[in-house]
């Protein structure tokens, strides 16, 4: 199944350049923080930087979604990664002539995740028109594969880099990254425009936003899709990133160890199952995604429950199982679900969701944690993922639609 991929050079390209750069964006963003607090010595201004890697998807999601759908998306990746290129190599040389502040890396940035905004909707929409509609599924997987991979080369590779040299190869190596990423996209075949419109202008966005919310109201796979991931990325969010180190603090004398332990454990679960997703199930569809929402919730609610050490390991497997087969499924619902000439508003759309459920669910959560225990959190969130997807198997049996 995977043969036919790795026989596609196109593909290679694209696998290849979005490796690099993935790499190259978790070595900057880690620069960016160790950066700041180097300079400010401040917790409130490291959190700012953190804060200016988040607020762009929700200020220019969807509008770098549009874009990707009306302009011609090579051409576009292209123009995205030169332009990171050059903020990355601006900041290089202001860290040279010591001239690098809190200002410029807040802005350096906030601009490099803005430009992620166009990119990323871009790259997702273009794998549809690499390969075959049969062959997604595995190609969806090697990208998450190599994806996931990148994310745990990068801090390892940081790590190397620092103890090597200075903070600024971090930088250097992005830059190189969006480099080696625009010559990988520049290889790959010509992809024309999918719309008629002739020009780009904030009137032809807006009008293709509006056109796209038009024909997702219709869409009942996209709008059940989009619902329920909302809940359950809400339902996680705060449990995953913060409740299980908390937990860890409680109930073991090292937390840090045992939580980075359980995210490498949990890593290396989640990228065997995106690998052989294509072999365990032959047709994706909302029953999948649905079954991977269960087992996710079931995770959760696992650790809630009896809240002892082994117990956050069987947790974080059945996590590990569960989400890579929810969110591979999700991602291949949307290419098949949505017209080519929409998939750039249509990812757009679905990281603009994730990015305001994990911002309400570390928010509000935080909010509620003199009230509630650590445990009853995520026994509670468990439970009500587990809880949506039965709502919206019940309301669907009920109504008599298909999908289920």
């Amino acid at each position: 199944m995977y043969r036919d991929i790795w026989k596609n050079r196109h593909v290679i390209y694209y696998f290849s350049g979005g490796a690099v750069s993935q790499i190259g964006n978790v070595l900057s963003g880690l620069g960016f923080l160790f950066l700041a607090y180097r300079l400010t010595e401040s917790n409130v201004q490291t959190t700012c930087i953190a804060i200016a890697e988040t607020v762009p998807y929700l200020m220019f999601g969807l509008i770098g979604g549009a874009a990707a759908d009306v302009m011609n998306r090579k051409k576009m990746m292209i123009m995205m990664d030169l332009l990171r290129f050059g903020i990355t190599s601006v900041t290089v040389i202001l860290y040279f002539q010591d001239w690098l502040n809190f200002y410029h890396l807040l802005t350096g940035s906030f601009l490099l995740q803005c430009s992620g905004c166009f990119f990323n909707p871009a790259h997702r929409a273009v794998l549809p028109e690499l390969v075959k509609e049969r062959q997604l599924p595995a190609a969806n997987s090697a990208w998450d594969t190599i994806q996931r991979s990148a994310s745990l080369a990068g801090p390892i590779l940081a790590v190397w880099m620092l103890a090597k040299g200075d903070i600024v190869y971090l930088f250097i190596a992005d830059a190189l990254s969006f480099a080696i990423s625009a010559v990988c996209i520049s290889r790959l075949p010509p992809i024309p425009r999918l719309t008629k419109q002739e020009s780009l202008s904030l009137s032809s966005l807006y009008k293709s936003m509006w056109a796209f919310v038009q024909y997702g109201k219709n869409n009942s796979v996209l709008v059940r899709l989009f619902s329920i991931t909302f809940l359950v990325v809400f339902f996680n969010t705060w449990v995953w990133q913060v409740g299980m180190l908390l937990a860890f603090e409680e109930i073991t004398t090292n937390g840090e160890r045992w939580f980075n332990a359980l995210q490498i454990f949990y890593g290396i679960a989640a990228t065997i199952i995106s690998v052989l997703l294509p072999y365990l199930l032959n047709q994706l569809n909302m029953k999948k995604y649905l079954i991977g929402s269960i087992i996710w919730g079931l995770g959760i609610s696992l650790i809630g429950f009896v809240y002892e050490l082994p117990f956050f390991f069987i947790g974080a497997l059945l996590i590990g199982i569960g989400l890579p087969i929810s969110s591979l499924t999700r991602v291949y619902l949307i290419q098949t679900s949505v017209p080519k000439s929409m998939l750039g508003r249509a990812f757009s759309t679905n990281t603009v969701l994730l990015y305001a459920a994990n911002t309400l669910s570390l928010s509000i959560y935080a909010s509620l944690l003199p009230v509630l225990s650590i445990r009853m959190f995520m026994l509670i969130s468990g439970l009500a993922i587990l809880l949506v997807v039965c709502l919206y198997v019940f309301n669907s049996l009920f109504r008599k639609s298909p999908g289920v």
